[in-house]
């Protein structure tokens, strides 16, 4: 049994983000002066962290957001940062570049939804047919390449006893008795040897929660609505997942998914939470 953590961290913001402009893949903006201080601020809250392994979009807003964050980090100096297009954001087609309101105009005008409408020469995103899009495509891929790297590195040390007993995410320090749950840059992690960081995209990451959610049957951290799952990814905001694989017949299997959190933005000053 292999047993590791994935935190999916989307980028700061960008001046395409905060005029509510859609950016995609063809318009490749740096972060603004508030994305910078974002990227720091989850630097700063993750920087205790270790990380095994850490996976960016190839597009230069979710780079800086990468780069920032293991430049803060004190346990993970020499890890090299692995570049991949299929972290890219959806494509909008003929829609990248314009407000996203006329994303939900061009939407009504074919009569469908806009969680449902795909731009011309945009990427699918959501269910359509055969329950497989390109966007969710690109994750599974990214998601089996992810697991055949990490069972090449490391194989299958002896974790069963992690794996029979999941951590909830929850530490004990971290709830008083009457009070309400604290939540800390580890949780999930105890007994956890490996970190991978990857940082994506709001749409993305997104698609890429429903799918280990509603495809592979992670568990949820108990209280956690359907609302919340699903609810857009804000700029810098976290997820994290722990996955235990074990060896199949063709390879890695996936054995045992939980989710720890959901679009966690704790580390965020007020004035500079954005999900747009």
């Amino acid at each position: 049994m292999l047993t590791f953590a994935v935190t999916f961290v989307r980028h700061g913001e960008t001046q395409y983000n905060k005029d509510k402009l859609l950016q995609g893949q063809g318009i490749d903006t740096p972060l603004s002066e508030v994305g910078l201080q974002q990227a720091e601020e989850a630097g700063q809250y993750l920087r205790e962290l270790h990380f095994t392994k850490a996976f960016s979009s190839n597009l230069q807003r979710a780079q800086q957001t990468a780069e920032i964050i293991l430049r803060n980090n004190i346990h993970s100096p020499g890890i090299g940062l692995i570049s991949d297009a299929l972290l890219r954001e959806r494509g909008f087609g003929i829609a990248e570049g314009q407000p996203k309101d006329a994303l939900k105009n061009m939407a009504n005008a074919a009569g469908q939804s806009c969680r449902d409408f795909t731009p011309p020469g945009g990427e699918t995103l959501d269910q359509c047919v055969y329950n497989s899009t390109q966007v969710r495509t690109r994750f599974r891929k990214f998601l089996a390449g992810l697991f055949q790297s990490m069972m090449s590195d490391h194989g299958y040390p002896d974790q069963s006893t992690l794996a029979d007993k999941p951590d909830t995410g929850e530490s004990s320090a971290a709830v008083g008795r009457d009070g309400p749950f604290i939540s800390l840059p580890d949780d999930g992690l105890a007994g956890v040897p490996l970190h991978v960081l990857v940082v994506s995209h709001g749409a993305y990451i997104r698609v890429a929660v429903r799918h280990l959610v509603e495809e592979l049957e992670s568990a949820l951290p108990s209280g956690l609505k359907a609302s919340q799952v699903f609810s857009a990814c804000p700029n810098t905001g976290m997820c994290r997942f722990v996955v235990t694989l074990r060896s199949g017949e063709t390879g890695p299997a996936l054995s045992v998914l939980r989710c720890i959190f959901i679009n966690r933005k704790d580390h965020l000053s007020a004035s500079k939470e954005t999900g747009e």
